[in-house]
């Protein structure tokens, strides 16, 4: 994201209780109460198209918070894709939850540096690896999916492309709509 884009008015400004409704309303509190901050950005802009939202919700919630991939290897896509589309707002809020799931500072630059970088062990250099074609190309080499399909069954590789593209496309949908950072650093 362009400093342009970070410091522009949001296209979407985050909504309130008449722009969410009573419940996504309530939903965007509970979140950013969760996350320490005054407003979740996201949930302020997204929760304005109701039925979307409560159908997007759940869906992401899963690959977060319950999908088939350990918590870390989600995090480390989710960390390597907002570092690919230059998504400061991904960026913020997954490095703050990678590091309580043990992603420390040292992995998350590994993680930013790329797949050579030293500090990741062998299945994480897999996951930058398949992130980075899933992302760059929309598809994966026969080589880099030999090597996930020796780490993961089939139904978590196909949780890891859902979750890469979840996160591509959320990517782009702050940067198109704007969406502000939900904290000052």
């Amino acid at each position: 994201m362009s400093a342009d884009e970070t410091t522009a008015p949001p296209r979407i400004p985050p909504g309130g209780l008449r722009e969410l409704g009573p419940l996504n309303w309530a939903i965007a509190k509970i979140g950013a109460n969760r996350i320490r901050a005054p407003k979740f950005h996201l949930m302020n802009v997204l929760g304005q198209h109701r039925l979307l939202f409560l159908a997007w919700l759940p869906f992401s919630g899963y690959l977060l918070y319950a999908g088939k991939l350990s918590r870390q290897d989600a995090e480390l896509v989710i960390l390597r894709v907002g570092h690919l589309r230059g998504s400061e707002y991904e960026l913020q809020q997954h490095r703050r939850l990678a590091r309580s799931r043990g992603l420390d500072a040292d992995v998350q630059a590994a993680i930013f540096e790329g797949p050579d970088a030293p500090g990741l062990a062998p299945h994480q250099r897999t996951l930058v690896t398949a992130t980075d074609e899933f992302v760059i190309t929309r598809s994966m080499s026969a080589e880099t999916w030999a090597a996930l399909s020796k780490l993961y069954n089939r139904a978590q590789i196909i949780e890891f492309c859902t979750l890469a593209g979840q996160y591509d496309a959320l990517a782009a949908t702050m940067a198109t709509l704007r969406i502000p950072l939900d904290f000052p650093d």
